[in-house]
Parts: C-alpha cells; sequence; structure tokens
C-alpha cells in the first residue's frame, strides 16, 4: 500500500511541475506541496508506520 502511494506521488510530483505553457504562472506551489507530502509519507514508510 505504501509503495503504491509513493508511485502515485512521485506521478504528481512529476505532472505538478511548472513546465507546461498554461502552468507556468502557479510557480513551484503545486509540487512543492506535493512533495512535501511525499518527503513525510517517505520517513512514515521508513519507520514503518504505513
Amino acid at each position: 500500500m505504501g509503495t503504491i502511494l509513493i508511485i502515485i506521488l512521485i506521478l504528481l510530483l512529476i505532472g505538478g511541475l511548472p513546465v507546461f505553457p498554461h502552468s507556468r504562472s502557479w510557480g513551484y506551489g503545486p509540487s512543492g506541496i506535493i512533495g512535501v507530502v511525499l518527503v513525510v509519507l517517505l520517513i512514515l514508510v521508513l519507520l514503518g508506520r504505513i
């Protein structure tokens, strides 16, 4: 279950990068938030909580 969540969050992180013309005005907000969630999830998986 934890591995699936990590894979989904990595895909969201890549999709949230502001590299497309319509998302340049977003800045790094979406990818930054997803990155923080990914780091927290990785820590929980490594500690065995998930």
